[in-house]
């Protein structure tokens, strides 16, 4: 008999969760793309279940032409109409209209020789960091001063609680609970 993985409280149920959590959520993501795409489905996810925007990544990859920025920043009101009636997606008028004003604000610093990556990772140093082992923390103070800089830049729907669970999934703060297999060091 096969002993279960110590993981994280909350990938201890489903087998979508665990498979998330085992080979992506916490692994250092340095990407710009990446990281603007996973900015994206944490914003998705917000009053929402991750598992549900899990089952639904896919269809929100096709429905946002892969996440391409320079796509999404082109898109109007039929864009809008068009996601609205996706019932792959998560409907949100809101979101959707923040993900594209983020796909703006996105290549407004591309443009202006800001590297988003760069940018992200200098909140810690460009380093991970370990917070306490509690991923169910919902703030950090690099969260929080992220989420006011990106706001300075144009991005909305980027909360501190959204921006602290980004920088988790995304590996730049490593918050694997103290007695997961995954949590290093």
């Amino acid at each position: 008999m096969n002993t279960p993985l110590p993981r994280c409280r909350w990938a201890q149920t489903d087998p979508t969760q665990w498979a998330y959590h085992d080979h992506e959520w916490g692994v250092p993501v340095r990407d710009s793309r990446t990281l603007w795409e996973n900015l994206i489905l944490d914003s998705f996810q917000a009053g929402l279940s991750w598992r549900t925007i899990l089952l639904k990544r896919e269809a929100f990859r096709r429905a946002f032409e892969g996440f391409a920025p320079s796509r999404i920043a082109l898109y109007g009101e039929s864009d809008i109409e068009r996601l609205m009636a996706d019932s792959g997606i998560v409907r949100s008028r809101q979101k959707i209209i923040a993900t594209i004003r983020n796909a703006r604000a996105y290549l407004t610093m591309q443009d202006n020789g800001e590297d988003f990556s760069a940018f992200v990772w200098s909140f810690t140093n460009n380093q991970p960091i370990k917070d306490h082992g509690d991923s169910g923390n919902p703030r950090s103070p690099q969260g929080d001063a992220l989420s006011l800089a990106l706001k300075k830049r144009g991005f909305s729907f980027v909360g501190p609680v959204i921006v602290h669970a980004w920088l988790q999934a995304c590996g730049i703060i490593n918050d694997h609970d103290t007695t997961c297999f995954r949590r290093t060091g």
